[in-house]
């Protein structure tokens, strides 16, 4: 439920904390004192618009804080999908801060979220329902979309049939639309597959062939450059003459040979130079070997430049490497071979259309069907609903209408027909409703979903629209049964409704130090009929006026123990 709200900076609002609790919270104040303020805020928590025209103090910072605890485990299921986790109390705590310069900060548990994520985290916690929610019944579309979420997972999973089976069935159309060709094109086709795969069979390339042909095509033509370098190396290196190191390391070797008998420490020191001559004689061989195998063939470097023309040619044309390119080639046969089975093809594509097309067919039925069982079921609670909110003489039912065309939602156009008078004939809901009227249906379709549903926190901005007498008070009635399992939050002006709280809130506007701010508090139980009294009798509030909202309250405390 929600435990606290805190708001900052926001229009008339100068800083606000209030605590809400368990059961039925009633929020009155006079008109203009800023009551759709505290909704607004409410909704910009929850996700909505957050306008930098919003502040009240543009060289300041606009915040919305909304404290939520969760003891409901399949909440919690819930909120662990989108990685939500409560905190150690089971609390979690939705932000959102709007800076200076217009940008806005969303946080959950001090973590920095999207507003899409706070969004759908906010849908698990509270329903929203904002003063004229109830014109979204005058839209037929939003019928099907009430009674898909009464119908809940059972329904959400066989609307997942129908819409994996309808992407399956546009793809397969869509495959076949797209490689449908007339016999010219389709030759035409074939013969130019063959023409490439016979192009890069006939080359017999190997993998790594072309990194192997450029150093080798860099060496032949390089190789001059290579050759005589390395002759003179072996020159400086060897023993052909008397300034080589080979030689000077030979005659080093034997001078020191003969001070070795004179003095055995430099035995050590003789053993290294032989080392280095050694090594300076493999050096050598090696050089020598390498020098012979650089013989510059004017065949071989023709043939490797001829290869290596034939592979970069057909890398410009199929690939970056010999493997992209033998990959085109594999792509191309399999293109080619279905052309030259081109109606056994189109044929098969055709059976799969036809069977996901039944498939489809299957899936949508039995979505109608359960929609239809839905239907009666949420129809039959809301009939009994309205008439405990006074439609004494109500029918209510939902009519169903078969597309011509499959959708990923199925192939049903649906919407709710109701009957407020006797002889009546059942009409379309937004074809008859008054305001009145559709608040109540409102209502009750909100109590028939909170029946079905977890959500902890139900908000009605207003719900009373176009009410009175003995209707607002089966209004207040239907309210507190419903705080009964769910926190109720509702804004009011209607002194029925306002005797049923469990806690009753005053929305004020004062004057502070020359400026107007609103603010909410709660009221004490003797407050609460000054509040009663003030909705009943206006300014002039009368001794009768307060014995009369005493009464209510009483009977209302009464009301609420049965």
């Amino acid at each position: 439920m929600l435990l606290n709200m805190h708001i900052k900076n926001i229009a008339l609002i100068d800083e606000i904390d209030v605590s809400f609790n368990e059961g039925l919270n009633i929020l009155t104040g006079e008109t203009g004192a800023g009551k759709s303020i505290i909704i607004g805020s409410l909704g910009i928590c929850l996700g909505g618009k957050f306008h930098k025209d919003l502040l009240r103090d543009e060289s300041k910072d606009g915040l919305v804080e909304l404290m939520f605890s969760v003891d409901n485990e399949h909440i919690k299921a819930m909120l662990a999908t989108l990685e939500v986790y409560p905190g150690e109390d089971d609390e979690i705590l939705i932000s959102r801060r709007l800076n200076q310069s217009g940008k806005t900060v969303n946080r959950i548990n001090d973590e920095t979220v999207t507003v899409s994520k706070l969004k759908e985290v906010a849908d698990i916690l509270i329903d929203l329902h904002a003063q004229h929610e109830q014109q979204t019944l005058l839209k037929k579309d939003k019928h099907l979309f009430i009674l898909d979420s009464f119908g809940g997972e059972e329904v959400a999973k066989q609307k997942t049939l129908v819409s994996e089976s309808y992407r399956r069935y546009i793809a397969i159309k869509n495959k076949i639309e797209s490689d449908s060709i007339d016999e010219a094109e389709k030759n035409k086709q074939i013969d130019f597959l063959k023409y490439q795969i016979n192009e890069i069979k006939s080359a017999n390339l190997v993998v790594g062939e072309d990194e192997e042909l450029e150093t080798a095509y860099k060496k032949a033509v390089n190789s001059k450059e290579i050759l005589s370098t390395v002759d003179e190396v072996h020159k400086i290196t060897g023993y052909d003459s008397s300034i080589s190191a080979g030689d000077m390391v030979g005659r080093a070797l034997n001078q020191l040979g003969r001070l070795v008998e004179l003095d055995e420490d430099l035995s050590d020191i003789y053993s290294i130079l032989g080392d280095i001559d050694g090594m300076l004689n493999d050096f050598n061989r090696e050089l020598s070997t390498y020098m012979k195998s650089m013989e510059f063939d004017g065949q071989t470097f023709g043939e490797i430049e001829q290869r290596l023309n034939l592979v970069n040619t057909l890398k410009s044309k199929y690939g970056n490497s010999v493997e992209a390119i033998l990959n085109s080639c594999d792509e191309y046969e399999k293109e080619y071979n279905k052309l030259l089975s081109y109606e056994e093809y189109i044929q098969n594509l055709k059976n799969d259309l036809d069977k996901e097309e039944a498939l489809l067919l299957k899936y949508s039925k039995e979505l109608t069907k359960l929609r239809m069982d839905t239907g009666e079921r949420l129809s039959s609670l809301i009939k009994a609903s309205l008439m405990e909110l006074n439609f004494m003489t109500v029918e209510f039912d939902m009519k169903f209408n078969s597309l011509d065309r499959y959708t990923a939602d199925g192939m049903d156009e649906a919407c709710f027909m109701i009957s407020t008078n006797v002889g009546e004939p059942m009409r379309p809901l937004y074809e008859v409703a008054s305001g009145g009227e559709l608040s109540r249906v409102m209502l009750a379709i909100k109590s028939c979903m909170a029946y079905e549903d977890d959500t902890p926190t139900l908000v009605f901005d207003e719900i009373d629209v176009g009410i009175s007498g003995i209707t607002a008070q089966k209004v207040a009635e239907k309210l507190s049964v419903i705080g009964n399992k769910h926190q109720v939050i509702c804004i009011t002006h209607l002194p029925q409704i306002a005797v049923m709280a469990d806690s009753h809130y005053i929305i004020e506007k004062n004057v502070e130090n020359s400026k107007t701010l609103t603010n909410i508090r709660q009221l004490t139980k003797e407050n609460e009929i000054s509040e009663i009294a003030r909705l009943l009798g206006g300014e002039n509030i009368t001794d009768a006026i307060i014995a009369t909202a005493k009464e209510m309250k009483g009977l209302a405390d009464m009301k609420k123990l049965y």
